[in-house]
């Protein structure tokens, strides 16, 4: 019984380290969006768009707009958007996505744990080629006419389409195109009165690297550390 209740508390510190480290990151992007574009989100549609993204992972209402009214006071951190590069073991190329009020702070943690990891940080330009930057769109698929949204978001620039499942299990469909396209898309979709559960940039790998269960192993637990950094937002990486 000792042993089960063990296993159960880790879950759920688990599970509440993931969401904290979600909401973090949530409010790093809602104060970027703020300085960038105001605090209305029906004139800033990068803050609505972030908006949409709290409350796929279920951020309060209150902390949403506690985010935003932190962000417009004079004491707001101003955050940079970095991007590192480098490899993890067994040459598997990595994206570091960070937000960061201070840039050495933040190189030195990121060079650090993927050094003390077994991988390298490497120049810019290094493996960024092997990724593509995307706009990500995700929907709830439930009395959405697929064929006749796909051929619909073609002519706003659509790059592929097709379903895939949440963290939860939840069928989700996954619209994907060029970065440079990502306004158009989400017009379009407004204009559908499609709200999408989350509408993000991906970095989509397209040079997958296979590996071995054991070293696959090596890369996660790397990847994992650089996630629970408080500077980085996301890692992208080429582990098929």
């Amino acid at each position: 019984m000792g042993r089960i209740f063990e296993v159960r508390k880790h879950t759920m510190f688990a599970r509440w380290n993931r969401m904290a480290k979600q909401f973090a990151r949530i409010a790093k992007d809602i104060t970027m969006a703020v300085k960038s574009g105001g605090t209305d989100p029906a004139s800033n549609p990068t803050l609505r768009r972030t908006i949409q993204n709290a409350r796929a992972v279920n951020m309060p209402k209150d902390k949403i707009e506690a985010a935003i009214k932190r962000a417009a006071g004079r004491d707001a951190a101003n955050y940079q958007e970095v991007l590192y590069e480098g490899y993890a073991p067994h040459g598997v190329a990595l994206l570091v996505e960070t937000a960061t009020d201070n840039p050495t702070r933040t190189v030195a943690a990121v060079r650090n744990i993927i050094t003390k990891n077994g991988g390298n940080l490497a120049t810019n330009g290094s493996v960024s080629f092997l990724f593509r930057k995307m706009g990500v769109f995700r929907l709830d698929p439930a009395g959405i006419d697929q064929d006749d949204l796909e051929l619909y978001l073609i002519d706003h620039g659509l790059d592929e389409m097709g379903e895939s499942s949440g963290e939860k299990g939840e069928p989700q469909l996954v619209i994907r195109g060029a970065f440079a396209d990502f306004g158009h898309l989400q017009e379009a979709l407004e204009a559908r009165g499609l709200t999408p559960l989350s509408a993000e940039h991906e970095y989509i790998c397209t040079v997958p690297t296979q590996l071995p269960e054991a070293e696959a192993t090596e890369v996660l637990t790397l990847i994992d550390r650089l996630e629970q950094d408080d500077d980085v937002q996301k890692v992208f990486h080429t582990l098929a």
